[in-house]
Parts: C-alpha cells; sequence; structure tokens
C-alpha cells in the first residue's frame, strides 16, 4: 500500500561506472511461480537482458513481498511526488543470499520506462553498510560509496534484518538520508538537482524481502 501522508555528504555525482562493475558473480536466479506485477505497479531489470518476469512481486497483507531474480526497481505512477516531501519504507530480508545484496527506496524517478531512465536511491544490506547512488541512462554515479554505519541493522544467522530507509526532501539546503531513524548522510540539493519525481523500491537480486510501511509524505 503507498500511503500518502552522521555523516554530512558534499560530493558531486563521480565518474559514470560501467553497469558491468555493479553486477555481482552469481548468476541470477529464475524464480518459480513469478507472474503479473500487482496492478498499477510496474517494473525494470538493471540488465536490458533480464525479464521482470523471472523475479516474483505480490501484494501481501498491507505489504508486498518480492523474491529476486534479476535486480530491478519497481513502482507505481500514483507514488510521483514533488519537494518538499518525506518518502519511507520498512523492508525485512527473510533468508540470506550468497553474499550481502542490497534493498532500499528510490527517488526522483524519470523515463522510468526509457533509456533515459533517471533516479538516485538509498540501499542498505545485511553486513551492515549502506549506499547512496544515482543512476542516468545506463550510467551509475557513485555519490556515496557502501560504507559502515551502526545505524544499519545486520542480517543475523539466518539472514534476517528488518531496515526502515528514508529520503528527507524537506529542507532547502540539502536532502537527508536515514536508516531506522538516524541520519546517516546529507547531499547539498544542488548536488542532486530536482527531487520531484517518482519515488519507488529498488531490490538487487537474487534476495528474499518484504515490505511494509512504504509512505510518501508531503510537507505542508
Amino acid at each position: 500500500m503507498i500511503r500518502r501522508t552522521v555523516i554530512t555528504a558534499s560530493l558531486a555525482f563521480a565518474v559514470a561506472a560501467p553497469l558491468t562493475a555493479q553486477m555481482t558473480h552469481d548468476h541470477d536466479v529464475k524464480v518459480e511461480g513469478a507472474g503479473a506485477l500487482p496492478k498499477g505497479w510496474m517494473g525494470r531489470t538493471d540488465n536490458a537482458t533480464a525479464k521482470i518476469e523471472d523475479a516474483k512481486f505480490v501484494a501481501m497483507g498491507s505489504g508486498f513481498h518480492v523474491t529476486s531474480g534479476p535486480a530491478a526497481i519497481y513502482w507505481n505512477d500514483k507514488s510521483a511526488t514533488k519537494a518538499p516531501f518525506t518518502a519511507s519504507v520498512t523492508i525485512r530480508q527473510t533468508k540470506n543470499p550468497a553474499h550481502p545484496e542490497a534493498y532500499g527506496i528510490f527517488f526522483q524517478g524519470r523515463n522510468l520506462d526509457k533509456p533515459d531512465q533517471n533516479y538516485a536511491y538509498l540501499l542498505v544490506r545485511g553486513d551492515g553498510k549502506f549506499l547512496l547512488n544515482h543512476r542516468a541512462g545506463a550510467d551509475v554515479h557513485k555519490i556515496i560509496p557502501w560504507t559502515d554505519n551502526a545505524a544499519v541493522h545486520k542480517a543475523d544467522a539466518n539472514g534476517v534484518a528488518t531496515n526502515t530507509v528514508t529520503v528527507d526532501a524537506t529542507k532547502a539546503d540539502s536532502v537527508r538520508f536515514l536508516i531506522n531513524g538516524t541520519q546517516v548522510a546529507a547531499v547539498p540539493g544542488a548536488h542532486l538537482g530536482s527531487t520531484d519525481g517518482i519515488v519507488g523500491l529498488r531490490v538487487n537480486h537474487n534476495l528474499d524481502v518484504h515490505i511494509s510501511d512504504f509512505v510518501i509524505t508531503p510537507a505542508k
């Protein structure tokens, strides 16, 4: 369900990294029983040769469950918003992946189904690290590389971890990024550009996660 309701980073976008550098070495697992996405939802895989149908994204209770499959983003056009706003989602990793894999939120999404796709994304993974990147077309710009932070809940021996990631675009000077209620970074707005656009979800490959409390709150 979509409900509307510390480190300071002053980094410009870095040199774009090729897609091959972003991919992991183990192959995507084609998920059995995958099918159509929930009504109103769309998805796009990182790898142009992968199929979104090889991942499973389903409504479950008041949230969603994703079993991937290829790394992908998921969005609903109803989640388009304009600054100022905050956006937050809670994601529970339910199983151990072959190695730490990431999940989180994206924002300022534009042209998501076109070659010139554009979005920024905040991710966490089970080894206690977070990442902030920007994607433009096929290029990925690293804003904050994988960084250890005590705010990120690490996965236990069974691979289980629950993390809430938040984008706070309510301030004039910067966009703040929070994990489990703790600010882990702030990026000057001039580096990110307009934060207007679609807010959605990102789940990297071969993960099993449950998504709840996906909330976009326009500031009054």
